[in-house]
């Protein structure tokens, strides 16, 4: 529309982009379940389970209480979930009370990375081998 209307050159960009590599700004909550998430990934593949995907399934909001559970890709690859249209206010520019506490649990705490001149310290992976477990094939 910018470049047909007025001819101007443009680039946009989606805000989450942004958000998704936010960590030092990610919330106690958040960082929590993601760590959480990792390590039922990993265990449902000790297990062999694949095609599937760790989740987080809210039992209750106040207080708040989930359990990590996970899906089958079947069941949700490809599949958009939409956000309820009563979260979202009547002129489209903000949140209702209901998505206020939907999202209030999920954005609760601090948990800043620590750092050295200036940048976040993160785990390093030591990147160890571990022995073989399945036969090799050939494509």
């Amino acid at each position: 529309m910018i470049k047909d209307a007025l001819g101007h050159k443009f680039h946009w960009a989606v805000a989450d982009y942004l958000q998704r590599a936010a960590r030092h700004i990610a919330s106690k909550t958040d960082v929590k379940q993601a760590y959480e998430l990792g390590k039922k990934a990993v265990e449902l593949a000790i297990k062999g389970h694949n095609s599937v995907m760790p989740t987080v399934d809210r039992l209750a909001d106040s207080p708040y209480k989930y359990k990590i559970g996970y899906a089958e890709l079947k069941d949700v690859a490809n599949v958009e979930k939409f956000m309820p249209r009563d979260f979202i206010s009547k002129d489209g520019l903000g949140i209702t009370p209901k998505c206020k506490r939907y999202l209030t649990p999920l954005i609760q705490g601090e948990d800043y990375p620590k750092y050295a001149d200036g940048l976040p310290v993160y785990v390093t992976l030591k990147n160890v081998a571990v022995a073989r477990k399945l036969a090799a094939f050939k494509l």
